[in-house]
């Protein structure tokens, strides 16, 4: 083979933002990449200057109804970096193949012949309600968890695992959403003395849970003024006290 060797790419997971919440071999290859591709959520500019202070740091962050860098930019870069021989890693907030693009840049650096992994993260869908004091499972309480999109109509899936006592369903990028899911999930006979969560901008020195029931919870939602990102749980574990928490700004509304 002729030519200079391909680098490779990392798509590591950022976790929900903090710093020591990064997984050891997430730090490692922040600390030895050329060059980090960055998504608008996880760990924040701070981080990213004390681990990447030798890298070059490309922001390509989205925000709702914002995407400034489209998907096959972000996905050129990648292949363009590593092929050119550095060490990229593109770094997602969450885990970077939980509702990301993780599988799509990861099948197009195999096809492109670029040594590819995948570093887990710890997913905003288990590590943000955790903060705010509510277990996604909890003996006698919820037995199994539905980790959803908040995108589009709800399907049949979510709408059984809405109407099941048992299940916690944890909706992700629900917020513009939020109306249409409660809708359906009164309309399909999901009680409305359901009770139900949103916690704002979790793990950090904003995060704001507000609690009420899916009857309620459109109203509620409007009244606090509840804003992206968030993460929106329903089910009997975000009942008010179960586990006798004192997150962060807590609100209960009716």
């Amino acid at each position: 083979m002729s030519g200079p060797r391909p680098g490779a790419v990392a798509l590591v997971g950022g976790g929900p933002g903090p710093l020591d919440l990064l997984t050891v071999r997430a730090e490692r290859l922040l600390r030895e990449a050329d060059v980090v591709v960055a998504d608008r959520l996880g760990p924040g500019a701070e981080a990213l200057a004390e681990l990447c202070w030798c890298a070059d740091v490309i922001d390509v962050g989205k925000q709702p109804g914002h995407h400034p860098v489209p998907q096959q930019e972000i996905t050129a870069a990648l292949i363009d970096h590593a092929l050119a021989g550095r060490r990229v890693v593109r770094l997602k907030g969450g885990d970077p193949v939980v509702f990301g693009r993780g599988g799509e840049e990861y099948a197009a650096c195999v096809a492109a012949g670029i040594p590819v992994e995948i570093v887990p993260g710890v997913t905003s869908a288990v590590a943000v309600p955790e903060a705010a004091g509510i277990p996604l499972t909890h003996r006698g309480t919820a037995a199994s968890v539905h980790v959803v999109h908040g995108q589009g109509e709800p399907t049949a899936a979510t709408l059984a695992a809405l109407v099941d006592d048992t299940t916690t369903t944890v909706v992700l990028m629900g917020v513009g959403g939020l109306p249409r899911l409660v809708a359906a999930a009164l309309t399909h006979g999901v009680p409305p003395s359901r009770p139900t969560a949103i916690i704002e901008n979790g793990h950090s020195d904003r995060q704001r849970t507000t609690r009420s029931t899916l009857g309620q919870l459109v109203g509620a939602a409007r009244t606090a003024g509840v804003r992206s990102p968030a993460v929106i749980v329903l089910g009997e574990v975000a009942r008010p006290g179960l586990l006798l928490s004192a997150p962060v700004r807590e609100e209960v509304l009716p």
